[in-house]
């Protein structure tokens, strides 16, 4: 899988295994790109590879579901381990995020 890819209305990304401020801005800008130009109606935030997570993966979270909730969408957050579950809930993610795993 591509690190953005379109699959039916849901725009999937596939974050790295590390998610820091180097990597933040690519990552939100890229994402918004398709988020407008393409329609998408919901975000899948794909945690598989990721390891490490500090608070800017929490911000990239957080602007995408304010772009996408404007619009009736929703964002999801799958194969997230103990360590980035932890993160998620303990920034208060999961209240706005819907964690699949």
């Amino acid at each position: 899988m591509k690190d953005f890819e379109i699959i039916d209305n849901c725009l999937m990304v596939k974050l790295p295994r590390e998610v820091d401020h180097h990597l933040a801005a690519y990552i939100s800008e890229n994402a918004d790109r398709y988020i407008m130009n393409d329609k998408v109606e919901h975000v899948v935030f794909d945690f598989e590879d990721t390891r490490f997570m500090d608070s800017s993966g929490i911000g990239i979270i957080m602007g995408r579901y304010k772009k996408i909730s404007c619009f009736g969408g929703r964002v999801y957050a799958i194969h997230a381990d103990r360590q980035i579950m932890r993160i998620l809930n303990v920034s208060g993610i999961t209240k706005i995020v819907e964690v699949l795993n």
